[in-house]
């Protein structure tokens, strides 16, 4: 991964908008703000233009959804793409829910976010093929993840971030996998939705190169995630979230880079 990303982070303390899934808000805000960026949380429509300009990136995740909420969201995101500030989106269960598929297809008709990061059913959705998705589950499908992520990548021109036990990143072009990781991140709720956040404070340090910043957020995160399992006695869901925060406080690149299993996927694969 490159080595200078979060050291930016910790050095520019960039300031994140966010409009978070209820269920998460806390865990988003703590994981932006452990690795040195400035999570603030926005609900309001009439301080999207101020909420914008003040940041360097926006997060939008939809997995609480309301009319209310649909319309800072969508508020946000002409904000931002009025003012060329990157953006990432969580498309959370939008595999599996009709209402959601006719919600992220308005939010994207807005314009094209630097980073989408889903899992395997909802990614598929953005690409246009089947898969048998439950929920915030990523369901069973017997696609190739990799061509998945691609698909996905080439018809909505952006960057993907496949998440599961292998993340794939994709910009249609180029792809690399990232085998770091622990299966207590499918038994965590928020898992998905903080490595979203950290995608958005990458990608805000790295505005013209999303497809790095989504590697080097998903490297981060599944090295810390690693380390802290293998740390562990007795691998458990509920002591493993605080000591991932503690790890991704004391986090390094060249941490990361020494145990990051990271292979860049060939085009003929």
């Amino acid at each position: 991964m490159s080595k200078t990303l979060l050291d930016q982070i910790k050095q520019a303390n960039p300031i994140i908008t966010n409009v978070a899934n209820s269920v998460t808000v806390d865990q988003v805000a703590n994981v932006q703000n452990i690795i040195g960026a400035s999570p603030i949380m926005s609900s309001d429509p009439e301080e999207a233009p101020e909420m914008v300009a003040i940041a360097q990136a926006l997060s939008i995740n939809i997995g609480t959804l309301s009319a209310e909420p649909i319309h800072q969201m969508k508020t946000l995101m002409a904000e931002a793409y009025r003012q060329a500030k990157p953006v990432v989106i969580d498309p959370v269960a939008v595999g599996s829910i009709h209402y959601r598929q006719k919600i992220i297809d308005e939010l994207l008709a807005l314009g094209t976010p630097q980073i989408i990061r889903g899992n395997a059913g909802e990614i598929a959705y953005l690409a246009g093929l089947d898969w048998q998705a439950n929920g915030i589950d990523a369901g069973n499908g017997e696609i190739d993840l990799v061509k998945v992520a691609r698909t996905a990548a080439k018809k909505q021109q952006t960057t993907i971030l496949l998440s599961g036990p292998t993340d794939i990143i994709t910009d249609g072009q180029h792809t690399t996998k990232v085998a770091n990781g622990t299966p207590l991140f499918q038994v965590h709720v928020g898992s998905g939705d903080m490595l979203t956040g950290l995608c958005a404070a990458f990608v805000a340090v790295s505005p013209d190169n999303p497809y790095q910043a989504a590697i080097d957020a998903a490297t981060t995160f599944a090295v810390a995630g690693q380390l802290v399992a293998e740390a562990m006695p007795t691998p458990l869901p509920g002591s493993f979230y605080p000591q991932l925060l503690d790890c991704l406080f004391n986090i390094t690149a060249a941490d990361v880079q020494t145990h990051a299993q990271v292979t860049e996927v060939l085009t003929h694969e």
